[in-house]
């Protein structure tokens, strides 16, 4: 939640002015569903996903990452870089796994994940874009940009379609 200073006045006398923290009822978390399509091809491997915001002037803040984390020897983050524009914006300067951000590829389906400010990187008012990128072994690619603003309107979000590697992705705040 976000903190807003008051004034309170105590005597009736602004000299004697105390700044006290009350609480907003602005959301303080960020539901996104994604949706990775069932494809009929012959060999399907899961893609590895990456979100993350960007605010202009701002480095990009990586938010999850999945990807086969636990195969032997860590050899999962080998195809890491085929999340190309993640990779550029934030993705080789990582270490993994990721604690709070690292997950495992997900199968065909609707997936639901929920994300604090903090956890967003959204600590100042603004303009911010939330970016899903996906890539798939023996496949294609894919990214999808949300615009929203923080701090939010509860239930105010956005929506994205993508056309191969990723379906239908939405945003809402509480």
């Amino acid at each position: 939640m976000q903190l807003r200073p008051h004034t309170l006045l105590i005597g009736g006398s602004l000299s004697a002015a105390l700044v006290v923290p009350v609480l907003a009822a602005a959301p303080a978390t960020m539901d996104v569903t994604v949706t990775i399509p069932r494809l009929k091809v012959a060999e399907y491997h899961r893609p590895y996903v990456a979100i993350w915001v960007e605010k202009a002037g701002a480095p990009a803040k990586t938010v999850a990452v999945w990807y086969d984390h636990d195969m032997k020897n860590n050899e999962g983050t080998k195809w890491l870089r085929d999340v190309r524009q993640w990779w550029r914006a934030s993705g080789r300067s990582m270490s993994f796994p990721a604690n709070g951000v690292t997950g495992a590829t997900r199968a065909p389906g609707t997936h639901k994940i929920s994300f604090s400010r903090v956890q967003l990187g959204a600590t100042a008012p603004g303009a911010y874009v939330l970016v899903i990128e996906a890539a798939r072994e023996v496949g294609g690619r894919e990214l999808l940009r949300i615009p929203f603003t923080w701090p939010a309107k509860a239930g105010a979000g956005g929506r994205a379609a993508g056309k191969t590697e990723l379906g239908a992705v939405s945003v809402a705040f509480r």
